[in-house]
């Protein structure tokens, strides 16, 4: 069995197909933020993704409860897990924030309605008359790390899988720290020094 290292950097047009696929299969995510005091708080919960650039990005309908407000306000930092017992996973670290526009909220109430990817979703109207309900809030996720992990690798003794970052290029606010939100990332943090230990396990 391979020790757990700090994954396998990788392009994120290379785990795309496995990502759409383990999404489409599993459904619901595991969303954990965190309160003032560093403490956990998860819940299950259906995000649709736009999978097609070269990086993700995840959008969430939800209802803008006390908690969830609060959690963000203090650390805008979440973690959407997915696993099947097939033991294939994807974790997608993200920033999470709060968009308003209706354009926005039109267009995610589509990806719902439609899926995104195919067999993720379903039809908000069960729970909010419109995507201009005041209720009806939504939460742009903005990953900064998305890790892969599939029964094969698992078969083989791999339980790293494969681990996509931004490059320079296409850095944006909120990428350059790691995973604990308090150091600058630096691409040799995916297998050697500090970061070793903190991205080996998911």
């Amino acid at each position: 069995m391979t020790v757990p290292t700090g994954g396998r950097p990788v392009p994120f047009s290379q785990i795309r197909d496995d990502v759409a696929e383990v999404l489409g299969h599993v459904v619901y995510a595991t969303m954990t933020t965190v309160d003032r005091r560093g403490r956990p708080r998860s819940r299950v919960l259906i995000v649709v993704w736009e999978l097609d650039g070269p990086r993700p990005t995840g959008w969430l309908a939800t209802f803008k409860t006390p908690v969830k407000a609060a959690h963000l306000a203090h650390n805008p930092h979440v973690t959407t897990s997915y696993w099947s017992p097939r033991q294939d996973a994807v974790y997608l670290d993200s920033v999470a924030t709060w968009t308003d526009d209706a354009d926005t909220a039109e267009r995610v109430w589509q990806r719902y309605r439609q899926g995104s990817p195919p067999g993720v979703g379903y039809d908000p109207a069960a729970y909010w008359s419109g995507p201009d309900d005041p209720d009806f809030h939504v939460l742009r996720l903005h990953p900064w790390r998305v890790q892969v992990l599939r029964a094969r690798d698992v078969a083989r003794g791999d339980l790293s899988g494969r681990i996509w970052r931004p490059d320079r290029g296409t850095a944006e606010p909120g990428d350059d720290e790691d995973q604990r939100g308090r150091e600058p990332w630096t691409p040799w943090h995916d297998g050697i020094g500090q970061g070793l230990v903190d991205d080996a396990v998911p």
